[in-house]
């Protein structure tokens, strides 16, 4: 069975949103099988700024899902998209 990387764009409620405290949540809530490889972060405009998340988990049906669903129940994150998946 195959591993993929999923790079994911979680967007704050606000500006002043701390990205470290996001950071953290991030890899609390994470299913058990999801291997967070990479934080970054990206400038969007007029002092937002979004977490980008780099994910690898193993190429099981829903685990990706899952992974969204937790992200998008943290109460700081407005939404969460997918900016690259691919197998690795």
């Amino acid at each position: 069975m195959g591993r993929v990387f999923m790079k994911l764009r979680l967007m704050p409620r606000d500006v002043d949103v701390d990205l470290q405290a996001l950071k953290e949540k991030v890899n609390s809530v994470r299913p058990e099988k999801v291997e967070i490889v990479d934080f970054g972060i990206q400038p969007i405009a007029f002092g937002l700024k979004a977490l980008l998340v780099a994910a690898v988990m193993p190429d099981e049906e829903g685990i990706g899902d899952r992974l969204i669903e937790e992200l998008q129940g943290i109460d700081d994150v407005e939404s969460v998209e997918i900016e690259a998946q691919e197998l690795v």
